[in-house]
């Protein structure tokens, strides 16, 4: 889950004039055939089940609603990225985050309606991968997982204690908690449609480009190193 909506960030990030990464995105996929294999069953599975259900939920979904259940899921991974941020010691956005679950549980109905935005506390998506760069550990060769997608070694191991601090993990019965992961899939899914679009030449590629070049923004901080595109 925290994959999709990492690369829906990707998308997005990849469609504007960013600063391309220091290595060449070629280099950093050694895999490449492995991934592409692995790629073309993810692609195959969103095509026929994941993005027709997408877009079923948002033809039928007023918008209110569907931006409700977005804002309910956002308050939830708001306790991953406080604790991530308190491991990369940074104490003030940690407290913004501690602060948007508090204001968004309670005057925001459960994390329905986001109040926390308006008052300047800001949202910052920070994920153990990120934790892991922060302190000095090399991304590795990229990797597309199964059902997860784009990924890198780094922050595949990431996902493990991500969805060890994940709120839906904690929920009972388990029908009830498969049912949140669902919603939230499809709801990121959606979220993705307009994005997509945006896409163009081989999607693979454009995806592992976005997907790089998102992660390095978000390990920095927004930091990203321009390099002179001849040396290429």
């Amino acid at each position: 889950m925290h994959a999709i909506k990492t690369l829906s960030l990707s998308i997005l990030l990849g469609c504007f004039s960013l600063p391309a990464l220091a290595e060449d995105p070629a280099d950093a996929d050694p895999w490449e055939g492995f991934n592409r294999a692995v790629f073309s069953f993810n692609d195959t599975l969103d095509r026929y089940a994941l993005k027709p259900a997408a877009k079923s939920y948002k033809a039928i979904t007023p918008d209110i609603i569907e931006t409700g259940v977005s804002n309910f899921f956002g308050n939830l991974s708001d306790v991953g990225s406080m604790l991530n941020n308190v491991l990369q010691l940074k104490g003030g956005a940690a407290g913004q985050d501690f602060g948007r679950i508090m204001f968004n549980s309670t005057v925001g109905l459960g994390g329905i309606i986001d109040v926390a935005t308006p008052m300047g506390l800001p949202e910052h998506n920070e994920d153990f991968g990120q934790t892991l760069g922060y302190w000095g550990m090399e991304t590795g060769p990229y990797l597309v997982l199964p059902l997860l997608g784009p990924s890198n070694i780094r922050d595949g191991l990431g996902l493990i204690p991500d969805s060890m601090v994940d709120p839906v993990a904690e929920v009972d019965p388990i029908r009830t908690r498969n049912q949140l992961y669902g919603l939230r899939i499809i709801d990121t899914r959606a979220g993705l449609l307009a994005a997509e679009e945006l896409l163009t030449g081989d999607r693979y590629t454009a995806m592992r480009d976005a997907y790089l070049q998102r992660r390095e923004f978000l390990v920095n901080d927004g930091k990203v190193a321009s390099f002179d595109q001849d040396q290429f």
